[in-house]
């Protein structure tokens, strides 16, 4: 993400439970002055993101204007899928294979 003007203590990255919210204000430089034209580097921010279940920020590093955000998803191991072994049994003679009586109908 390009926060190009911005230094590390004027930017704010909190984690909520399935968001992440990156926000950026300048400090108070032209206070008492009239603005004609802000650039994009003046302005305050917010940019809000979706996160997936079980996603944690692992480090946040900020160089030449870009933040860089590493997101790692750690799964709980009662919560990841297990595969069932399918089981056979082995064919039955055909002495003891359950026999199924017929009645006639009379």
């Amino acid at each position: 993400m390009a926060v190009a003007g911005f230094a590390p203590d004027e930017l704010e990255i909190t984690k909520h439970p399935e968001m992440l919210v990156v926000s950026g204000s300048k400090a108070g430089k032209n206070e008492g002055k009239e603005v004609l034209h802000r650039g994009i580097a003046g302005r305050a921010f917010q940019r809000r993101f979706q996160l997936a279940d079980y996603v944690e920020v692992t480090s946040v590093d900020l160089a030449d204007g870009l933040l860089k955000i590493d997101l790692v998803r750690e799964v709980p191991e009662a919560m990841k899928p297990k595969r069932i072994p399918v089981k056979t049994q082995a064919a039955l003679p055909a002495t003891e294979a359950p026999q199924i009586e017929q009645k006639q109908a009379a």
